[in-house]
């Protein structure tokens, strides 16, 4: 069942889920504490909302001293 909802949810409906998730702090979120942002949306679909988000110029993705990935909206 979540893959058929995958499917169907278009990738900039999922960019704004996040988007809005986001927009609550200013420094950013490590990539895997954005998924707990968005409880009812599959670790997949949140990434493909931060990709489209980053190839649209409304996020940026950055790799931290620890190596872990942080995205925060522009």
């Amino acid at each position: 069942q979540n893959r058929r909802l995958e499917r169907r949810q278009r990738p900039d409906g999922l960019a704004d889920r996040v988007r809005v998730a986001l927009q609550t702090r200013q420094a950013g979120y490590p990539m895997e504490e954005v998924v707990g942002l968005c409880p009812d949306l599959t670790w997949h679909q949140v990434f493909m909302g931060i990709d489209h988000l980053s190839r649209t110029g409304q996020v940026r993705v950055t790799m931290n001293r620890k190596r872990a990935y942080m995205v925060k909206v522009l």
